[in-house]
């Protein structure tokens, strides 16, 4: 006895979710970030703010290991109570 495949559809349970995974892929190349960065920030980049940092940084971290570095509780404590406040 042979048995035909009349009036059957095809099911595939697994189409209809790899569709959907083509469809998100899609939307992600359509919608890709992008970063722009305005000519202020690169002038600031670019200028000695950055050298002066790390000059400040490395006094710093030399006055630490060195035991000089000393830290005043009392500003520390104000300028606490002055963010909080805010």
């Amino acid at each position: 006895m042979k048995i035909n495949n009349v009036g059957v559809n095809a099911v595939n349970p697994y189409k209809r979710q790899a569709q959907k995974l083509d469809a998100a892929e899609q939307t992600k190349k359509q919608a890709a970030d992008q970063l722009q960065i305005s000519s202020v920030a690169k002038e600031l980049q670019s200028s000695s703010f950055a050298t002066e940092r790390a000059e400040r940084i490395q006094q710093l971290k030399v006055d630490i290991e060195s035991g000089n570095y000393k830290v005043d509780a009392k500003q520390v404590a104000g300028d606490l109570l002055a963010f909080y406040r805010k």
